[in-house]
């Protein structure tokens, strides 16, 4: 029986974790609802848990604390995905419980493993339960109960988490209604299970060697994961401040009152400072607020309404992207005060990021997502004094996000979740205007854009009734199953129905590196002759993966 965890067994634990998601990661990538080759949950787990257990394998933590800090710290800057970043949310709530112990009690453990919930939840701004999420939630307050019962063994209080956590997995089929449709459980949800199996297999002494994975792995998301960071702007004024922590008021307070009276609240906090950033109708009631936790640093507010007003209408009344990739308006030149980080895969589209004034670009966004740490390099060699991020992928925003509060520089994410979102609000962006004004036209641009992708099934699925097999062209409307056949010339109907019911006026087909000029430009002359009313026009991409993306405006 084992009654308290130190930083030895924490550091086993965090490396067997890491090699039973590795062993497991092709078994839970198979949950993903779609079959599309980009759809890989389990593939990001594993290569945030391997940041973590490359960390652990160089030491011995003398204490849990100090293993708990060290492997959250690392998940934190190698989280890959929607996935990998609640998971690096969960290990750092957990490392926060446990400051300054050198070893812990089983109800000290479950305690953690619950206010590595409650940061995840917080982090989240609109959580979607049937994922991850709910089962982790639900296994931790099982493991908090027995703890609470006194049950001092760690084993049995982590056993009890796996039995309410099989549960709960098995119960996602009915809270996630997409889950369901495709009649699997949530991919997120068995991963975090295997963690736990992974803990209390160390605890009864089988340790799992680590190695690290080849670079052949590959990266993704689910596409039924959301977690919509869209904002929909109401309150007029955006104010931003920094507080130096002077009493031990709660800040969860602070979040609360943010919430309630305004929206986009975000609030970072460390031992020292809090920052803030929040949109709402009366700043001085917020600043009033923020005095109440000690001194001001810095306060800046602006009139969104008063100063934007003119630049989108000038935004929505923008000429659309019309020409292939080598007739794209010529750059930008990187300016002192604005720099853009863009995340694509493909050299056309990356030179079309770079033409319309991305001074980075980062490679990813298909079969490979980039890790915090890789996008916050980016920002960090950016020529802006603040940074604009375009993830251009929903799978790569929460990741893109983190670096809010690890860079120096002011970084504003504009939640992009598609490549044509992406240039077309960098279209919209005058690089030498404020920040938020320019922050604000991308949003506004995006919004503007629907997105259709064809790619191939990487197995056979089910979906909804509909069967799907391996090698099958895959038709997805923003992220939504549209259709599948056998050749991609029998999909130009449905996706001309599509486009034609968005009411589509100009429609970019930018085609990847599987596709030859000749076969786009049939493609696009088929999309055509069905959607008179639209001008299509082929654009080199050579993207991996994706067949075609379309951009509908």
């Amino acid at each position: 029986m084992t009654e308290r965890l130190n930083g030895r067994m924490f550091r086993d634990m965090i490396i067997s974790a890491a090699a039973a998601v590795e062993l497991h990661r092709q078994e839970i990538n198979e949950l993903n609802v779609f079959p599309v080759p980009d759809g890989d949950t389990g593939t990001n787990m594993s290569m945030t848990l391997n940041a973590a257990a490359q960390e652990l394998s160089k030491k011995e933590p003398k204490t849990l604390c100090g293993g708990a800090e060290a492997a959250a710290s690392a998940m934190l800057r190698g989280a890959r995905g929607n996935s990998g970043v609640i998971l690096s949310l969960l290990f750092r709530g957990f490392s926060k419980s446990l400051k300054e112990k050198k070893e812990a009690s089983a109800l000290e453990v479950a305690q953690a493993l619950n206010e590595g919930v409650s940061a995840a939840y917080k982090a989240v701004m609109k959580p979607t339960e049937g994922t991850i999420l709910t089962v982790s939630r639900l296994a931790s307050a099982a493991a908090l109960r027995a703890a609470e019962e006194e049950v001092t063994d760690l084993e049995a209080v982590l056993l009890a988490a796996v039995a309410e956590g099989d549960v709960a997995l098995e119960n996602t089929l009915e809270l996630n209604p997409v889950l369901k449709k495709a009649g699997v459980v949530d991919a997120g949800g068995m991963g975090y299970l295997m963690i736990l199996r992974a803990f209390i297999g160390v605890l009864r002494g089988e340790v799992l060697e680590y190695t690290v994975p080849g670079a052949e792995s590959e990266g993704g998301e689910s596409v039924f994961s959301k977690f919509d960071t869209e904002e929909d702007i109401v309150f007029p004024y955006c104010t931003e401040f920094i507080v130096r922590k002077e009493t031990e008021k709660s800040v969860d307070l602070l979040r609360s009152y943010l919430s309630s009276i305004g929206d986009s609240a975000v609030v970072l906090d460390d031992e020292e400072l809090i920052k803030v950033h929040v949109h709402s109708d009366r700043p001085g009631e917020v600043l009033t607020e923020a005095l109440t936790y000690g001194s001001l640093l810095s306060v800046k507010v602006e009139n969104m309404r008063e100063q934007h007003t003119s630049k989108l209408q000038e935004a929505s009344a923008a000429p659309k992207q019309e020409a292939p990739a080598a007739e794209i308006p010529s750059a930008w030149e990187p300016s002192r005060n604005l720099g853009v980080v863009a995340i694509c895969a493909g050299d056309g589209l990356t030179e079309i990021f770079r033409q319309l004034g991305a001074d980075e670009v980062v490679s990813g966004g298909q079969t490979m997502n980039p890790s915090t740490e890789d996008i916050l390099r980016a920002v960090e060699r950016s020529a802006g004094e603040t940074v604009l991020v375009l993830p251009n992928n929903k799978n790569i925003i929460m990741a893109a996000q983190q670096c809010a509060g690890l860079s120096e520089k002011p970084v504003i994410v504009i939640p992009t979740t598609t490549v044509p979102q992406g240039i077309s609000a960098l279209l919209a962006a005058d690089l030498e205007a404020e920040a938020e004004e320019v922050a604000e036209a991308m949003r506004q641009a995006m919004e503007a854009v629907q997105t259709i992708s064809v790619t191939y099934a990487a197995r056979d699925s089910l979906f909804d009734g509909i069967e799907i097999r391996e090698g099958d062209y895959l038709a997805l409307k923003d992220g939504k199953f549209l259709c599948a056949e056998k050749e991609a010339r029998d999909m130009t109907d449905t996706i001309a129905i599509a486009i034609r019911e968005l009411n589509a006026e100009i429609v970019s087909v930018y085609y990847g590196q599987d596709v030859s000029e000749e076969e786009a430009a049939e493609f696009c002359q088929s999309l055509q002759v069905r959607i008179p009313n639209a001008e299509v026009t082929p654009v080199a991409g050579g993207q991996p993966v994706y067949y075609y993306l379309i951009s509908a405006e």
